[in-house]
């Protein structure tokens, strides 16, 4: 029973690492903001404020990415305090193929992975740059696995939405070499469109349109993976104009705010069914203090970076061996995104 709770509660503290993509307000920007007390000054600034903020896709062009993700969380199950941290950062490369039939071909690459990871005082680290030979980590395989598999994607560029994917079976296939019984766990998890919705978040973030400051608009996405439940956001986004008005080359800012809602599985989503040693029953789970910050270049009409804060914490019933039992989480995941035209790899 130990060894099973265990393997359930390592599962459940890795399912609950959201994706988020954006925050760390800016507090003193505001403060600035609010000291233009003329409304002739407040105009003459909302004039200069006005900015396209769009992507610009050219064949043949690349541009490289960095997502850290540190994650602190603590989940109490069964009278057992589990305190885990994780900091994983995945290195991107991004290739503009070609525009077909009115929408743009964009391959994508991981280069590299870097995983360090403590749950309750057990550590898993793995760096693809370093020579693992030997590593006794359980989970260095599958981390080997996710270094060069490639993803070909169908953008629509009047909705920036990914409509098509590619590269999936034999990224599932590198995966489960290893490990085959997560086969059917991991063809949920990673589904066609699991994949297309993460992937979306790098160019759906701008709006496509020109804005002015104090602009706000909002953008939902949906993410159901299956027998771990259902995630819904909703991103409201504001344009706060430039970080620095003074200067013509200094980054346009959006402040973003989201709202998480979970929903459970349903029994038709598999539940403890596709190699879950649990199940997820009933949860009440509530984001807090979710919101962030975007960067975008308006000389190279693209994301810079972003940064993002999400608080979550609440209950879940989860079902281990026919046996329900009560689980509380506390957890607070911090992420940062950078943009490059050079690899953000450390150089060997």
């Amino acid at each position: 029973m130990r060894r099973t709770l265990r393997g359930a509660t390592l599962l459940l503290v890795s399912f609950f690492i959201l994706p988020v993509f954006a925050v760390d307000e800016k507090k003193d920007e505001k403060k600035d903001e609010k000291k233009d007390d003329k409304k002739d000054e407040k105009k003459d600034d909302k004039k200069e404020a006005k900015s396209l903020l769009k992507w610009k896709l050219e064949k043949g062009k690349e541009f490289y990415q960095s997502m850290t993700t540190v994650t602190n969380q603590d989940m109490t199950v069964m009278g057992n305090k589990v305190t885990q941290k994780q900091d994983q950062t995945f290195f991107f490369k991004w290739t503009i193929v070609e525009e077909k039939e009115g929408n743009w071909i964009i391959k994508q690459k991981i280069e590299g992975v870097k995983m360090d990871i403590d749950i309750g005082n057990q550590k898993i680290q793995y760096d693809s740059q370093k020579d693992t030979a030997g590593c006794n980590n359980p989970l260095s395989e599958f981390f080997k696995a996710l270094v060069n598999a490639e993803f070909t994607f169908t953008l629509d560029p009047k909705t920036m939405k990914v409509t098509k994917v590619d590269g999936r079976d034999k990224f599932l296939g590198d995966l489960v070499k290893q490990n085959p019984q997560m086969k059917p766990l991991l063809e949920q998890i990673l589904s066609e469109k699991a994949l297309m919705q993460m992937a979306e978040p790098t160019f759906a973030a701008v709006p496509g349109t020109e804005k002015t400051t104090g602009d706000k608009w909002k953008v939902n996405t949906s993410l159901d993976i299956g027998p771990i439940g259902k995630y819904d956001n909703e991103y409201t986004y504001e344009f706060k104009g430039k970080k620095d008005p003074k200067d013509a080359k200094s980054f346009e800012t959006i402040a973003v705010g989201t709202v998480l809602k979970y929903t459970p599985p349903t029994e038709t989503a598999g539940g403890g069914t596709a190699g879950l040693p649990f199940k997820i029953k009933s949860a009440d789970l509530k984001s807090t203090d979710a919101s962030g910050e975007i960067s975008f270049n308006p000389d190279k009409s693209r994301i810079e970076g972003s940064t993002m804060t999400l608080k979550l914490s609440g209950k879940l019933s989860i079902e281990i061996g026919g046996q329900s039992t009560d689980v509380t989480l506390e957890q607070t995941q911090k992420s940062d995104v950078k943009t490059s035209e050079t690899s953000l790899m450390e150089k060997k």
